[in-house]
């Protein structure tokens, strides 16, 4: 299932390409020269450091726990490099991440790393920008660069490349004390679960830093949030906070992490309020009393004061960011629910439930300066990209409002579905949510925003069932924009399902399971290339391997296909276990050669590498069986004793199978186990 455009655009280019390559012999000549390695020198093609500007220059950070830094010296020059192509200049660096520690001259394995590749036109020196490129790495071969390419874009399994810079996940917060980490684009169709991580209890908020490296959830019966490092997928810190974490924000610099502790339930809890703490040392530095209830928070655009309401009080604090104290509370009104800021007004919007009013607080003098009047049953209320237009949903009127950041008033009303709950936004369309039904429903941002007109709504399909039959709902947003832009993803958890919705389709292009587990709230992490700068592309990314590597580049317009070189030195700091995989699997099978048609019981020993012993209990030990055509079976082999796990399967047509295994518990994923190859022959 491809989900997203520059994934199917890229699609497209390899059938291009493999059509070319099969049949244009000069296009095989030219893309065997852009193979060559970068060490062979060919006319045309420069193998030097840039001599303007530094070639190391990390992409701009946004924020996150860790910094870009190049490296010195001739490991500089080593890991720089520039081709030039066609009038097209492309200068690699990968670039070492680094939190506090001292920077190590030479890559090593486990490091955490930008790549990045900086493209510009030979002759005016300018960049050349909105570009798709594609990039891979893997250990080096013996093949050119073009055989490389066409090889991964030929959607095999087992051609699979050990780290892809063109990918996303799709992050699931369960009902279970977990969180599922999905890959949707899975050249099969459906789905790849790639880990499930524990949680010590169910999660409630999530949030990540912008560069994507952690994320951090509360868990409101644990009273701790949980620090996840994405890149291996594991729990790394249980941070203590207040009673009843709930929200959960990063202010816009990312130093602190502010929680909203609730407090006891159903108590005037004199503790409650927000829990700082840092983003790099994981430590608490301040718990602020606030007022009793829930707590939402909205920071000030120059990380200078945070606002926090205090929904039983009826009041918002404002508290000093820099000294980490609270400054005062104002009387907001009744239940105040939500609380925005909006980058153009410079003001922070409250909305009181109860009194159905939207208070107006100057971020400059803190002090009231308009109070909107609505009705009550108002809940959240989420500004768009540019600061401009409010969108506020009245959950009794079944209604959103818009208001104006400019003049701080209402300016369109529009009827929506029953019980809307949440807003998100993409760059051109606002999607809210209803409780009360299935269907998302759209409004596009180019038709809003002129007084007294009505407000265009369509909808999709987001399930089939709506989504207040979740037995518990979490105030994460079930909604999120897919990477590249036009596209969002629906966690309904009724149905324990993910849709993919593209704009512009009456109805959702597909959808995946999501493994047994309701999805109450989602997230993405796009490990994809960006620009993140003009004719700047870049990706952060953990290096799992050793050796000699391969990073391959190819970009279908220009058409540039060539394989970068770096090498990475053995981490002695990584022991044997965190290198090899956790479990063995050995095939019980009689013979190799089953017939179509034919139901057979396919049995494997799953054992431990490290003691030889058998791995027994394991509930999520996966089996894949996949032939040509795009056929697959994907089941959760059961547990028959003694680490022996079983499957049935009943091979549909003649031809070779390949059998592969997962257990994402052990963070073992579908491409890391070899494969068994079975021959399926046709009766008689």
């Amino acid at each position: 299932m491809r989900y997203i455009s520059k994934k199917f655009a890229l699609f497209c280019s390899a059938v291009i390409c493999l059509f070319l390559l099969s049949c244009d012999t000069s296009f095989q000549g030219s893309v065997a020269k852009e193979g060559l390695s970068i060490s062979e020198k060919e006319p045309g093609t420069t193998d030097v450091a840039s001599a303007s500007g530094n070639p190391n220059s990390a992409p701009a950070q946004q924020g996150g726990t860790g910094t870009s830094k190049a490296l010195t010296s001739g490991e500089a020059d080593e890991e720089a490099k520039k081709i030039v192509r066609e009038g097209i200049a492309v200068e690699f660096s990968i670039i070492p991440v680094v939190s506090g520690e001292k920077i190590s001259e030479e890559l090593k394995e486990g490091d955490d790393v930008t790549v990045q590749f900086r493209i510009t036109d030979t002759t005016t020196g300018a960049p050349v920008t909105t570009l798709d490129p594609a990039a891979w790495i893997q250990l080096s071969t013996t093949d050119d660069c073009a055989e490389k390419v066409q090889s991964l874009l030929s959607g095999s399994l087992s051609s699979r490349a050990e780290i892809d810079l063109n990918i996303f996940y799709v992050l699931t917060l369960n009902d279970e004390a977990s969180i599922s980490v999905v890959d949707p684009l899975f050249n099969y169709g459906g789905s790849n679960l790639l880990a499930r991580v524990p949680l010590k209890s169910p999660g409630e908020d999530w949030v990540m830093s912008q560069d994507q490296r952690r994320l951090f959830v509360t868990m409101p019966q644990a009273n701790q949030i949980a620090v996840i490092d994405t890149a291996a997928w594991k729990v790394v810190a249980n941070v203590d906070t207040g009673q009843r974490p709930m929200r959960i924000a990063l202010q816009p610099d990312e130093k602190y992490l502010w929680v909203g502790a609730d407090g006891a339930a159903d108590t005037l809890d004199t503790t409650s309020g927000v829990t700082v703490i840092d983003t790099v040392s994981l430590k608490k530095v301040a718990h602020i009393p606030t007022g009793a209830g829930h707590h939402e928070i909205a920071f000030t655009g120059d990380d200078r004061y945070a606002f926090v309401t205090n929904r039983d009080a009826g009041t918002v604090s404002i508290v000093d960011i820099w000294k980490l104290n609270k400054i005062r509370d104002i009387q907001s009104g009744r239940m105040p629910v939500s609380i925005a800021y909006s980058a153009l007004s410079k003001a922070a919007y409250v909305v009181n439930e109860e009194d159905g009013t939207i208070l107006v607080v100057d971020s400059k003098s803190l002090e009231i300066v308009n109070r909107i009047e609505a009705k009550p049953g108002l809940g959240v209320l989420r500004f768009t990209r540019n600061g401009r237009l409010g969108f506020a949903v009245n959950s009794r009127e079944n209604s959103v409002h818009i208001i104006d950041a400019s003049t701080h008033r209402i300016i369109q009303t529009g009827d929506v579905g029953k019980e809307p709950d949440q807003v998100i936004f993409t760059e051109n369309t606002a999607y809210i949510r209803s409780r009360g039904s299935e269907s998302i429903l759209m409004i596009p941002l180019d038709q809003v925003g002129h007084e007294g007109a009505p407000v265009p709504v369509n909808d999709f399909i987001g399930g089939q069932v709506p989504f207040g039959k979740a037995q518990s709902l979490s105030i994460a947003d079930s909604i999120v924009s897919a990477p590249g832009g036009g596209a969002v993803l629906v966690a309904n958890p009724v149905d324990k399902a993910i849709y993919y919705y593209q704009e512009g389709m009456a109805a959702p292009m597909g959808n995946f399971r999501n493994y047994g587990c309701q999805p109450r709230a989602i997230l993405v992490i796009d490990r994809s290339l960006k620009e993140v700068e003009a004719g700047v592309y870049a990706t952060n990314t953990r290096l799992t391997l050793n050796g000699k590597l391969d990073i391959i580049l190819f970009m279908d317009s220009p058409r540039i296909i060539h394989c970068f070189s770096v090498n990475v030195r053995d981490n002695p700091d990584i022991s044997k276990k965190d290198k090899h995989l956790p479990l063995r699997v050995e095939p019980m099978l009689e013979k190799k050669t089953l017939y179509v048609g034919e139901n057979v019981q396919l049995l494997f020993k799953v054992i431990d590498p490290g003691t030889d012993q058998p791995r027994v209990g394991l509930k999520d030990f996966g089996v894949m069986a996949f032939t040509s055509g795009n056929w697959q079976n994907r089941q959760w082999a059961r547990p028959v004793g003694d680490g022996i796990y079983q499957i049935d399967l009943t091979p549909p047509k003649a031809g070779a199978y390949y059998i592969s295994f997962q257990c994402p518990s052990l963070n073992v994923r579908l491409n890391q186990l070899p494969p068994l190859i079975l021959q399926v022959a046709s009766k008689g």
